[in-house]
């Protein structure tokens, strides 16, 4: 099972829980960031991908 502690941040001023990852915008869900071979977002659930380009 993932280490869902990872996903989430605490910020401690405002009081409020903050997802550090991006959501699907087709499904919602929490889409996961792959780094090698290419760089890009993934979501498991509907296989919607994003692919990250770097500026030059």
């Amino acid at each position: 099972m993932a280490e869902i502690h990872k996903l989430y941040e605490y910020d401690y001023r405002s009081g409020k829980i903050l997802l550090k990852n991006k959501k699907c915008p087709r499904c919602g869900s929490i889409m996961a960031l792959h780094k090698e071979p290419i760089a890009r977002w993934h979501c498991g659930k509907c296989n919607y991908v994003e692919f990250i380009t770097q500026k030059r």
